[in-house]
């Protein structure tokens, strides 16, 4: 009988007050609950893992592809998951080597289209996932893309198809890391984002532009741009081109970014000598104020751009101007 004491005094559920019917049904409710949502991310793991192999028959991958891409974001580790399993990046990249014959002459269908955009939605998660994008990077993956965005066609099939890919080094830039900004910089990405800038549509160019402008947050991408006149004036002529082509279609989202390329080039101080005199005078005069009135960040951006490129006598003057012109 002591022993039996002993166990019931060491017991919590013995303690105080006998546990309501109510408390019974919730404690077996979560335990319901928890069982359930486990067995759920059983069969996901179980469906992706299936999947994965899947990309491996020829006969399988279309719809793996489509299937995958689809259901990416609630596949937890799916990117791990790609690198690690056998042969499956291979597959991926099959797939887009597959479709460079139809690049020049351009003769890419939308099936086509779909399907390689479906393989780079796949490697845009390895790309995102802090296990794997070393992997990625070191395996320069990323060159395999370059052709895409090489391209002129302003047909659906092949807009899509860059418009993917830059979704991939957007997914590589959008973490501040060093050794992303030195590789994609030892490659041709620059001339290939400032061509997608000049040609491509409203959002490739916002997409673009975003991969521009976190090279230029990177003091080594900054660095690298303006150590170069050839270089500065290349970036330049392409915002000047696009804030001109933004004064007849405005649009909210890519003037934001090229405001911030501004901002930061203004922050060398041979491009901020340089700017003082070819920055477009529509950025100056107010043309762009109706497009920010609601957009408080970038009025401050744009703010601070014209007292950085502005002359010393005149930043008192202009300050007073700007601050009429913003608020209004």
């Amino acid at each position: 009988m002591a022993n039996l004491q002993q166990s019931l005094s060491l017991n919590p559920s013995f303690v105080g007050a006998p546990a309501t019917p109510q408390q019974a049904l919730a404690g077996v409710s979560s335990a319901a609950v928890a069982a359930a949502q486990q067995a759920a991310k059983d069969r996901k793991l179980a469906s992706a893992e299936q999947l994965v192999l899947e990309l491996g028959n020829a006969d399988l991958r279309e719809n793996a592809l489509l299937e995958l891409s689809k259901k990416r974001e609630i596949f937890q580790d799916l990117a791990p998951l790609l690198w690690n399993s056998f042969g499956t990046i291979a597959a991926l990249l099959q797939e887009i080597v597959s479709i460079y014959p139809v690049l020049s002459p351009p003769t890419l269908t939308p099936a086509a289209s779909n399907r390689v955009c479906n393989a780079l939605a796949l490697l845009q998660c390895v790309a995102s996932h802090p296990d794997t994008r070393i992997h990625f990077l070191n395996a320069h993956i990323p060159l395999y893309l370059y052709p895409f965005l090489n391209t002129t066609s302003k047909t659906r099939p092949f807009e899509y198809l860059r418009l993917t890919s830059l979704g991939v080094i957007g997914a590589l830039v959008k973490v501040d890391d060093t050794e992303v900004i030195n590789f994609l910089l030892s490659t041709e990405i620059i001339p290939l984002c400032l061509r997608t800038m000049e040609m491509g549509s409203e959002l490739s160019k916002t997409v673009a532009t975003f991969i521009m402008q976190k090279i230029l947050l990177d003091d080594v991408g900054l660095r690298y741009i303006c150590a170069t006149a050839e270089r500065f004036f290349a970036v330049g002529r392409v915002l000047a081109t696009m804030v001109a082509s933004l004064a007849e279609q405005p649009s909210t989202r890519l003037l934001k970014h090229i405001i911030r390329c501004y901002l930061r080039l203004s922050d060398n101080p041979r491009a901020c000598e340089a700017l003082k005199s070819c920055l477009p005078e529509m950025l100056r005069d107010g043309t762009f104020i109706p497009c920010l009135r609601d957009d408080q960040t970038t009025r401050r951006w744009l703010q601070q751009l014209l007292l950085n490129v502005s002359s010393p006598g005149r930043i008192s003057v202009m300050q007073g101007g700007l601050d009429h012109i913003l608020t209004s």
